[in-house]
């Protein structure tokens, strides 16, 4: 539980929280502590154990939001490592919801770094959560509904509603030459917006016919 919450209590937007902690800034701890009268009926704190239990989880039929780091275009989610190496953040609890809610979203930017990157790659360079427990992709951008759909119809969906302008022509690209087959992966070209990052720091530099031959 964030400073976000405590911020949506505080407009009424929230009625509720149930978490296994607190990771506020200390500014909002001291708020809450000043305020017990008006928080102690909308949080509740519980062992990990039980806050995040499958089964808990299951049964309430949660819709399930989480931060994607990088998503690839089959839906395969990245929540960990930058480049596949450098851990950003953890895991956290959002494995245990991901595939135990009723719902699972995955929301995202785009872009990051000013447009260099691209949060929608070929192929996921980590994954932490499979297309198998991936409903919804979220950007600003819009909504890639994935339930019910082949890989090819997962790729289609993300890149019309999801992917920056800047890179749908190249996913377009990579989706068109993927080798025919279930998922129509390249493995030629499947991570050369990550090598093309390391490269330049520009993955819209990405050239297919250094990696496609």
């Amino acid at each position: 539980i964030q400073d976000a919450v405590i911020e949506l209590m505080k407009q009424g937007r929230v009625k509720f929280a149930s978490g296994c902690s607190l990771s506020v800034s200390n500014e909002v701890i001291r708020e809450i502590y000043a305020n017990l009268d008006f928080f102690k009926d909308k949080i509740l704190l519980r062992p990990q154990e039980i806050s995040n239990n499958p089964e808990v989880a299951r049964r309430l039929g949660l819709i399930a939001i989480n931060t994607a780091l990088e998503a690839d275009i089959f839906g395969n989610i990245n929540s960990t490592h930058v480049s596949g190496t450098r851990m950003m953040n953890g895991i956290g609890g959002s494995g245990d919801f991901t595939r135990s809610a009723m719902l699972s979203i995955f929301t995202t930017p785009s872009t990051a770094k000013d447009g260099k990157i691209s949060a929608f790659v070929p192929m996921v360079s980590h994954l932490d959560h499979s297309e198998h427990s991936v409903k919804i992709i979220i950007t600003e951008y819009g909504v890639a509904d994935l339930r019910g759909k082949s890989p090819i119809e997962r790729a289609r969906c993300i890149i019309d509603n999801c992917v920056h302008p800047d890179y749908k022509p190249l996913l377009e690209e990579y989706l068109a030459m993927g080798i025919k087959g279930h998922t129509p992966q390249n493995l030629k070209c499947c991570f050369a917006f990550h090598e093309e990052l390391a490269a330049s720091g520009d993955m819209h530099n990405v050239d297919w016919s250094k990696y496609n031959k």
